[in-house]
């Protein structure tokens, strides 16, 4: 599930709270990095579980316009589309998902008040009016709205972000990925009439990338940390910014430790990381002093790539 840029942000948030708090226990760190990872699964299948809570809101919508004495005639012939969803229908069907759910104790049963309010506000929407009054529809209308929902109503929602604050601080920075790994997958989760779950690693490389990463990240620290405030002109290491010192640190990890990974794609990597993480100079800042880091260190022969192409500036 996790993409290698994913990884490294997650090895970035682990290392950052353990330099700050000066712990230096690798077993612990490397167990919290495995936690962090697999709660941005438990993420995954929270967000896919909310489908099926806005299916809730609609029914109970319905049933109080029709148990009013004086219903409109909207309220006294409703349409059923939104909860026939037939999308939804598989999401909350899925035996082994809801076990899941139940399992990790995910629920939006405590979140009634923005669940009702989101289906009201996504019930408002022009794209849902048109969902509604399309006719029968198909499969792929019905996946095509829970997208567009996913899209349109959840990355930059604000009370959602509390909410996931809230219930894991592991989930901090994660809805994006998350939201648009979902949407990649609903069409397999209908062909498959199931939602398969994906592996927390897409594959043994990755977790032992990740955990090596980590490890050697924080073995090296120091002297890398050194390294790169010996080459800041006029400025001390207590003066640096500690997310670009961070992530240049891993900038070196990475090109000492993979052999196979090209300096390039590790130095495009830390700088775009740069953009989120640091402050608006990081990108030119880690770029330029990383590349000539590593540029240096090849040159002694502390850095040995394999394969064509793996050694080159930034330039």
């Amino acid at each position: 599930m996790l993409s290698r840029r994913m990884l490294r942000i997650k090895v970035f948030k682990i290392l950052f709270g353990r330099v700050l708090s000066e712990s230096d226990s690798v077993a612990a760190a490397e167990r919290e990095l495995v936690l962090s990872c697999e709660k941005t699964l438990e993420l995954y299948a929270f967000v896919l579980s909310l489908p099926a809570a806005l299916k809730k809101a609609a029914e109970e919508k319905i049933q109080r316009g029709l148990l009013k004495f004086q219903p409109t005639p909207q309220e006294a012939n409703p349409n059923y589309k939104f909860v026939n969803n037939r999308f939804i229908s598989i999401l909350e069907n899925d035996p082994k998902f809801l076990k899941f759910l139940q399992q990790k104790g995910l629920s939006w049963n405590d979140y009634g008040t923005f669940v009702k309010n989101l289906y009201l506000a996504i019930s408002s929407r022009d794209y849902f009016a048109e969902y509604m009054e399309s006719g029968t529809g198909s499969m792929a209308e019905d996946i095509a709205l829970v997208r567009t929902i996913f899209k349109n109503e959840l990355e930059d929602n604000q009370e959602l972000a509390d909410i996931l604050e809230d219930l894991s601080i592991y989930w901090i920075d994660d809805l994006g990925y998350v939201l648009g790994t979902a949407v990649k997958q609903m069409k397999q989760i209908a062909s498959q009439s199931g939602v398969a779950l994906p592996s927390v690693f897409q594959n043994e490389d990755d977790e032992l990338y990740a955990k090596r990463l980590l490890t050697a990240s924080m073995l090296k620290y120091r002297e890398y940390a050194d390294m790169v405030a010996k080459r800041v002109s006029h400025w001390d290491l207590e003066r640096l910014v500690t997310s670009d010192l961070l992530l240049i640190v891993m900038g070196i990890v990475e090109a000492v430790t993979f052999e196979t990974i090209p300096l390039k794609v590790t130095i495009n990597e830390y700088v775009d990381i740069s953009k989120f993480y640091s402050t608006p100079n990081s990108r030119v800042f880690v770029n330029g002093l990383l590349d000539k880091i590593l540029q240096e260190m090849c040159a002694d022969g502390t850095i040995v790539k394999k394969g064509r192409g793996l050694v080159g500036s930034n330039e």
